[in-house]
């Protein structure tokens, strides 16, 4: 009870209270930055890679995307953040949230590509031909009719990812960002308590997760009504 006390104190102070504010902020905001990056980027590069192999530069940005996605699903990503922080980042003036929120989208779009295009894969092709039948190029065809439908049929899968990198946002302290993990972190290490602040900061993380999963099952919900009408 007095380690809830101690914890409590410092967690309500304004200096810790404010970085606890300013992690919550980091942490939704590169998750749902790297999100939406790695969905545009995915969308690209699954579509690059169902496109037919009529010629030779074709055939080399789809080895490209292989080697993109076999690298960035193959290694870990705290190894890829601090790479790219400072090694790739390191003389470039860049704000740290947009930084990282590049590199996690850079990330996803490797998870984006093999699940968008599973999902057009699951569309049916006369939804493709059917577009081109009445004129649509095969961009237009993909962006408007395909990929909103893949979508549609990956949605749980979306969520997974997007939840997946809300709590792969706790490596950032890596590069020194203020983050939920860094903020909980500072109160441990200033009190020398640590179960306390980490079990406070996984009951934040448990319920930022648990207020997604229900988010996304009322979008599944309301996609079903909306095929049923």
């Amino acid at each position: 009870m007095r380690n809830f006390e101690i914890f409590w104190t410092r967690f309500t102070s304004p200096g810790h209270f404010k970085n606890f504010l300013t992690g919550l902020q980091n942490t939704a905001e590169i998750a749902v930055f790297g999100f939406v990056i790695g969905l545009v980027l995915g969308c690209i590069l699954s579509t690059i890679l169902i496109l037919p192999k009529k010629n030779l530069i074709v055939t080399i940005l789809k080895r490209i995307i292989d080697v993109y996605v076999a690298i960035f699903r193959g290694t870990p990503m705290v190894v890829q953040l601090l790479l790219f922080h400072f090694a790739l980042f390191s003389s470039v003036l860049i704000p740290p949230v947009a930084e990282a929120s590049l590199i996690f989208g850079l990330n996803s779009a490797a998870y984006m590509t093999e699940i968008i295009r599973g999902g057009i894969n699951s569309v049916d092709k006369g939804q493709l031909e059917a577009g081109r039948s009445v004129g649509l190029s095969f961009t237009t065809t993909m962006f408007r009719i395909v990929i909103p439908q893949a979508i549609k049929n990956v949605i749980p899968t979306l969520g997974n990812e997007l939840i997946s990198l809300l709590k792969e946002t706790s490596v950032l302290s890596f590069i020194a960002l203020l983050d939920l993990t860094k903020a909980f972190r500072n109160i441990a290490e200033s009190t020398y308590e640590f179960f306390v602040p980490y079990i406070a900061l996984a009951v934040v993380y448990l319920v930022m997760v648990i207020i997604l999963t229900v988010i996304i099952k009322l979008i599944e919900r309301r996609l079903r009504k909306s095929e049923k009408k």
